[in-house]
């Protein structure tokens, strides 16, 4: 979700998401907590205004798409803290390894067997979008580990500001348990103060030992990282769609966020990408909305009709 951003409430046209305003005397424009927020402003407005964040902060979210979103987390987290596992000692990255405070891997797991059961792991699979993130992650984790920052940066301190604004309104939304199930990757146990957290984080990026130049490329990358959101929210939001075209064309259940999606073999392998016969039921109605099999139809029932009085006669 949108990173580095603080939440606040919206009123009717649902929840917002803004920038942190608490100022740090301490700071200066050459440092690199500075620098990232000042150099992420624009990708983070652009991912603000994708239709995804807009509609789920308005709480217009299918639990199905959300269930999508969780998956895409999994995949991304996992590669996340796997490279800031191996990169745990370099001096680099050393000073922001907190994996008891920030690491999500566990809580995401729990999500998904809370949504999918126990085999969750056979019944989900990394997107297309996502794998492209992914794949970037662990690029920068085993060949450019002082870019990670950058990932951590733009996931994690996202996650303690607009991402708590989220955790709402998807509980909300989704009617989800008031123990939090399935919301548990926006649950910090062991952060007990995010604001106060969140600046030792930043003081911690400052104090990192690094030239101008890595400090641009890192600045570069975490507008890259949100970039690879973006194509996660756009690809999500395209799903979202076909998720109401299925239950407009067709109005069943299953297809409308209210049941199993996996329940249609059709349908699971539309959002695999895979090309099949598709569903016979949507092709039914499909070619009865054409005006040529609707005039045989009419023709059919009217001979019918005929025959009908006929005999009746």
């Amino acid at each position: 979700m949108p990173s580095a951003m603080e939440g606040s409430e919206g009123g009717e046209e649902g929840e917002t998401l803004r920038y942190e305003e608490t100022e740090d005397n301490s700071v200066s424009p050459t440092d690199l907590s500075e620098l990232l927020k000042e150099g992420t402003k624009e990708s983070h407005d652009r991912a603000e205004n994708t239709q995804f964040v807009k509609d789920f902060l308005k709480g217009r979210i299918k639990k199905e798409l959300f269930k999508l979103a969780t998956v895409a987390l999994y995949f991304t987290y996992s590669a996340l803290e796997e490279e800031m596992d191996r990169n745990k000692d370099n001096p680099v990255f050393a000073p922001l390894y907190f994996p008891v405070e920030l690491h999500r891997r566990e809580a995401l797991v729990k999500d998904l067997t809370y949504f999918y059961g126990e085999d969750w792991k056979e019944k989900i699979q990394c997107s297309e979008a996502t794998q492209h993130y992914v794949d970037r992650i662990h690029h920068v984790g085993q060949h450019e580990p002082e870019l990670l920052v950058a990932h951590a940066y733009t996931r994690y301190m996202g996650d303690l500001s607009g991402g708590q604004v989220l955790k709402k309104v998807a509980q909300r939304a989704l009617k989800l348990p008031s123990t939090e199930e399935g919301i548990q990757f926006y649950v910090f146990d062991n952060v007990s103060n995010a604001q106060q957290f969140k600046q030792l984080y930043r003081a911690r990026m400052n104090a990192l030992d690094l030239d101008k130049n890595t400090k641009e490329r890192i600045v570069e990358e975490a507008n890259r990282a949100f970039r690879f959101n973006m194509q996660v929210f756009d690809e999500l939001d395209k799903i979202g769609r076909s998720l109401t075209e299925e239950a407009q064309d067709g109005g069943f259940p299953v297809h409308d966020g209210k049941g199993d999606i996996r329940k249609c073999p059709y349908y699971a392998d539309k959002l695999a990408g895979k090309v099949g016969p598709g569903c016979p039921y949507h092709a039914a109605v499909t070619l009865a909305k054409q005006p040529l099999v609707q005039l045989l139809l009419v023709t059919c029932v009217a001979v019918v009709a005929g025959a009908a009085a006929w005999y009746l006669l």
